[in-house]
Parts: C-alpha cells; structure tokens; sequence
C-alpha cells in the first residue's frame, strides 16, 4: 500500500509538474507577445496587486486562518526576493530581443549555477560526476549562445545572469528560509515586485510630471495607456502566476526531486512549441544540440 501510494504521489508529482511548467511557457509567450503594449513595471504592478488578491482569496476559500501567516522581512527573505525580481527584470528585457527558445535554453542553466553555488559558497561536496555535468551543460550555454563578432548577442547574456540571479534566490530559499510558509514568501515577493514597479514608475513621474507617456520599450520607466485588451491579458498572466507557482511548490513536495526536477525540462520543449507557433521561430541544428546538452546536463547534476 505504502508502495503504491508513494507510485501516485510520483506520477502526480510528474504531471503536475509537466502542467506548471506549460503555465510557465505560456506565461513567457505571453509577456513576450504584449511586451509591446506595455511597460515591465506595468507588468509587475498589476501583476502583482491582481495575483496578491487572488493568494488572500485562495487562502481564505482553504479555510485556513491568516492569524498564523506572517510576513517576514527578514535580511534572507529580502535577499530572495531581490533575486527573483531582479531576475524577472534581467529575464523579460531579454525577451522582446531573443528568440524565446534561446530565453529558455539560457534560464535553465540555473541547475548548473545551484551546483556552483552549492560547492564555492555552501561548501557543499560535489562529485566529479557532477563538474562533468556542469561542464558540459555550460558548453551548452556556449552552443546557443555562439560568442562570436557574427552571432552573439549582449542581450542573449541576460537570460543567463537570470539563471545566476534565480540560482542565488533557490540556495537562500533551501539554507535560510527553509521554514517559512510558502505562501508567505510567495506573497513576499508580489509585494516586493509590486513595489519596485511602483517606485519606478512614481520616480519617473515626479521627475517629468508633464512628458507624455509613450511605448518607447518594454523597460520605458512609465505608465503608458492600457485598452481591454491589455488588462485582459495581465490579469491572465496573474491568473497564470498563481497556478504556477503553486503547481510547482506542490509538485516538489509529492515527488522526489529527482525525478520532478527531470520533468521540470519539459518546460524547453513547451518554449520552443510556443516560439513557433507564435514567433515563427524554429531552432537550428546547433541550437537543438545546445538544447540537449543542457538538459542531460541538468538531469546529471539532479540525480547526482
């Protein structure tokens, strides 16, 4: 019996997570898709205040007092949300100049950054299996990337150092903020990203209280008009931030690891699906070889 359910808890595990992380590719699609007709700040205001409400909301409908959700603001709960939102910032700048397959190629070397980390700052014993994987995942990174004067792009950089700025916030989350309730710090973060677009977007108008707002790019530091269209697609991308972002807290906590983190990758197959049918954007040989390096990469440095 304890064997079978252990069976159900992994499969749900794997679909669960195989689900969220189709949430994730839609959800980058989408930003990509209307990073036109809005400003990231925007995004992270109205994201945030809509996808802060539906979390109180879903707290309440669970029948679960608030009395014993606090929000801590501790240095460590600080620090990751820092990260995740600086890495947000550094990921969807990128996203209206770079293919969304080579975006999400980039993010998902976070593994390999969490292995470095584990082993430079936690000082944490990393096999020689596991240098191998880090290794090949990042000749990898240098296959899609192509740092040559014909092919490279500054702008493909930033997806990486989102990696690196994501690896930093998972590492603070497993050594420091283990025991925090999660929708605490997912809460945490909402406000924290709400308020650094707030304060972007209030600076830039106390300095230039008469300047007309107009789209001049996805980091324009202003509010610019918004149609029913546009609050139509950022309140679905509240929606989809809520449910992915539970699905994959839920989905490592039924599976192992291992084994959730595997089906994990499928997001890069979910990206590259809506990278066609959205951007007409179809991977090259070189990329697709990239592509399976990085995740047999990041399945070695999973399973150790």
């Amino acid at each position: 019996m304890e064997q079978r359910r252990h069976l159900n808890d992994t499969r749900a595990g794997a679909g669960l997570i195989t689900g969220s992380v189709f949430l994730v590719a839609t959800s980058d699609a989408l930003i990509k898709l209307g990073s036109a007709q809005f400003t990231v700040w925007q995004l992270y205001v109205i994201r945030s205040t809509i996808a802060i409400a539906l979390l109180l909301l879903w707290l309440c409908l669970s029948q679960r007092s608030t009395t014993g959700l606090q929000l801590t603001w501790d240095r460590w709960t600080l620090l990751r949300s820092a990260a995740l939102t600086l890495m947000w910032i550094a990921f969807y700048a990128a996203l209206p100049h770079v293919s969304l397959s080579l975006a999400a190629l980039a993010l998902y070397t976070a593994p390999l950054f969490i292995a470095l980390l584990s082993a430079k700052v936690l000082r944490e014993q990393v096999n020689p299996r596991r240098w191998m994987a880090i290794a090949l995942g990042f000749l990898g990174v240098l296959l899609i990337l192509r740092p040559t004067a014909e092919h490279f792009s500054a702008m493909s950089l930033l997806p990486v150092l989102a990696a690196l700025l994501y690896a930093v916030a998972a590492v603070v989350t497993r050594t420091r903020c283990a025991s925090h309730c999660a929708l605490s710090l997912a809460l945490n973060l909402n406000l924290c990203l709400c308020l650094v677009g707030a304060l972007v977007l209030l600076g830039h108008r106390l300095q230039s209280p008469s300047s007309e707002p107009v789209h001049e790019g996805f980091l324009a530091p202003h509010w610019v008009s918004l149609g029913p269209a546009q609050w139509g697609l950022l309140s679905v991308l509240a929606v989809l931030m809520v449910l992915m972002s539970v699905g994959v807290a839920k989905a490592y906590q039924l599976g192992p690891s291992t084994i959730v983190g595997t089906f994990d990758y499928s997001y890069l197959l979910f990206a590259m699906f809506w990278g066609f049918a959205l951007f007409n954007e179809v991977p090259d040989a070189i990329m697709i070889v990239g592509m399976g390096l990085i995740a047999a990469s990041g399945v070695w440095v999973l399973r150790g």
